[in-house]
């Protein structure tokens, strides 16, 4: 009776290690946002302006207040209470409602172009909004921000306790305008266009680079540059001769001149086959049918 063949040893699985750089976030699905956290001056100026709001309702209200207690419409007695409510009010409360309300936007965070987001890249709710004011009570208005500025000035994204509780941080929403793609073969590689050899290409990395090619416009500045140079330096090895222009240039030149040659083949391939569909003629007179 023969021996069971012992079965083959299972091959060690796969593990896919994936760089996050400082300024990026790793999702549930694995895939790396590039996001910029807005800076720590920037951040503390839309602080800055958001508290003076704050202090100048206060200041309004409490002259509506005397005012209305100068006109005996209010109690003398009722003051304390209408006072707790008030900084309540301002301290907490419209803080809360305009975060939520706003996907952690603010008067201060407009001007100098932040938005509060959770720490891996998605929008904060209320339950961040509130934490954040809550904390801001100590750190930014017992304290007038020295909590606040010192726990920002060691942090990685100028992070304040509020944020670091409720885990949040201030993301950067202006950014350079890069210039569009060029989906032609750029002017700077006309030369280059007719000699070069992209054939060895492999199709994977092809469509890297189409889809490179299509997203670039949409992408941050900063994860724009890192990819183009990352793909530019594994394309160097398929592509020959290398042109003296930078990566994504280089990338534009690379997908835009496979594109021509891919239409290219296509169209004589489309034209032999029309060829051959085409009618045969009739064979010449006397020449033997089979």
């Amino acid at each position: 009776m023969s021996t069971p063949r012992p079965a083959p040893p299972e091959s060690p699985s796969r593990v896919n290690v994936v760089d996050i750089a400082q300024d990026e976030v790793l999702t549930g699905e694995a895939v790396a946002l590039d996001v910029q956290p807005l800076g720590y001056f920037l951040r503390a100026l839309g602080v800055l302006i958001d508290m003076l709001l704050g202090v100048a309702v206060l200041l309004l209200s409490a002259w509506a207040i005397g005012w209305l207690i100068s006109l005996d419409a209010i109690d003398q007695a009722v003051l304390p209470i209408l006072t707790i409510v008030l900084l309540v009010l301002v301290m907490i409360v419209i803080p809360t409602v305009v975060e939520t309300t706003t996907h952690g936007r603010s008067l201060g965070r407009l001007a100098v172009g932040g938005r509060i987001v959770r720490s891996d890249g998605g929008a904060a709710g209320f339950r961040h909004a509130f934490i954040r004011a809550l904390v801001g009570v100590f750190e930014l208005w017992f304290t007038l921000g020295a909590v606040a500025a010192l726990v920002g000035a060691f942090t990685p994204r100028s992070q304040r306790l509020g944020d670091l509780l409720a885990g949040t941080y201030s993301e950067r929403t202006r950014t350079p305008k890069l210039p569009d793609v060029w989906l032609g073969v750029p002017p700077a590689l006309a030369d280059w266009a007719p000699v070069a050899d992209v054939a060895r290409l492999p199709e994977r990395l092809s469509r890297r680079l189409a889809q490179f090619a299509r997203s670039a416009t949409s992408m941050e500045p900063g994860a724009r540059t890192r990819v183009a140079a990352s793909l530019a330096r594994e394309t160097a090895e398929h592509v020959s001769p290398m042109p003296a222009v930078d990566p994504e240039t280089f990338l534009v030149g690379v997908v835009a001149v496979r594109r021509q040659r891919e239409l290219r083949a296509l169209q004589l391939e489309t034209a032999r086959a029309e060829a051959l569909a085409a009618p045969v003629s009739a064979p010449p007179r006397g020449f033997p049918e089979r």
